[in-house]
């Protein structure tokens, strides 16, 4: 498999900060012809774009943080019409014996891309509605963490709490719970270790219930993008919003993932061989994406509950011998192959 050095006369690596990005211009032999540094601002960015003009017209760049502080830079090189990969973080050991600084960060990401086999390269994720996807999960997976740890913290006062609120609360699930608190009021007179408990009990009622509406209209947001990107993944039985916006987001683009095999790893969803000896089987594989292993998993979990041919097939293999880590296994490696083939298919 040729590498990207083959393919291009020098690579253009970045390392990106929040002030300044520190670039160098690195030959297809590995030799570092120019270092520069710039603001991180368009007026930075234009002379950085013209600076690679005179030294590396035709070169490709590697970005790294493309998705962080390298956004605004690969924005611009993209809509320029340049080539942009995005660049690993160095290993530790070559970063440990060769020092660390910004112009050897930025050859060491130069360096690390011309060695890449251009199978293994990585495409930054796109903009437009899979960005939108993207920053509805993080602010979801924001207030799902923050939901609980509130919902914690007004169980454990509820436990300390007086007889009488305690007895009121007991038998109640906890929305009844959180609806019965929040229109709680501090009974006057009482002593002020209650009025405070009850103040905060019912503070923290207030903030679970508008946790629970910026979830709603969360989810709402997600089933209607993930509609208008690719309304067949929602058809897929076990897609449900959340699911189908991580995997788009993973997905990205046609021409992102080269193909499912590569989607797999990139979920953490390939088998990874584990024999030795008279013993052959595989193992689950703990890399890649835990955000689009987990939805796969999701899926796999709901498709063994409501759709009868997984159903079939967990009787089958679980007659085979095999154990439940394995079958799930198999499971995600099949869902996997199955919806990369439909979001390329039907994806906007």
């Amino acid at each position: 498999m040729p590498i990207v050095a083959d393919q291009t006369s020098a690579v253009i690596g970045v390392d990106t900060h929040t002030d300044t990005h520190t670039a160098a211009v690195v030959t297809a032999a590995g030799a570092v012809l120019a270092h520069t540094a710039v603001t991180a601002d368009p007026a930075g960015i234009s002379r950085l774009l013209a600076w690679a003009a005179d030294h590396a017209p035709n070169g490709w760049w590697a970005v790294e943080g493309t998705r962080s502080h390298g956004h605004g830079l690969t924005r611009a090189l993209i809509q320029a019409g340049h080539t942009v990969l995005q660049a690993p973080p160095p290993p530790t050991a070559v970063r440990r014996r060769g020092g660390k600084s910004d112009s050897l960060d930025a050859v060491a990401a130069a360096r690390t891309v011309l060695a890449t086999p251009l199978d293994k390269v990585a495409i930054p994720r796109a903009d437009g509605d899979r960005e939108a996807l993207r920053i509805l999960l993080t602010c979801r997976r924001h207030h799902t963490q923050q939901r609980t740890a509130t919902v914690n913290l007004l169980k454990a006062l509820i436990l300390t709490a007086d007889d009488q609120l305690r007895d009121q609360l007991r038998h109640l699930p906890t929305r009844a719970q959180v609806r019965a608190l929040a229109s709680l009021e501090p009974a006057t007179g009482t002593d002020t270790q209650t009025w405070v408990r009850h103040r905060q009990l019912h503070t923290l009622a207030v903030a679970i219930t508008t946790t629970d509406a910026l979830l709603a209209a969360n989810y709402r947001d997600l089933h209607a993008l993930a509609t208008r990107t690719c309304p067949a993944l929602l058809a897929q039985p076990g897609v449900g919003p959340v699911t189908a916006a991580t995997l788009l987001t993973t997905w990205s683009h046609h021409g992102r993932v080269r193909s499912e095999a590569a989607f797999a790893a990139l979920c953490g969803a390939s088998p990874i061989p584990a024999s030795s000896g008279r013993t052959n089987r595989m193992r689950l594989n703990r890399g890649g994406d835990r955000t689009a292993n987990s939805a796969l998993h999701t899926i796999a979990l709901t498709r063994r509950r409501v759709h009868q041919p997984t159903r079939d097939y967990v009787t089958r293999r679980t007659t085979e011998g095999r154990t439940p880590r394995d079958i799930n296994r198999c499971l995600k490696r099949y869902l996997a192959r199955q919806l990369y083939r439909v979001m390329q298919t039907h994806a906007a």
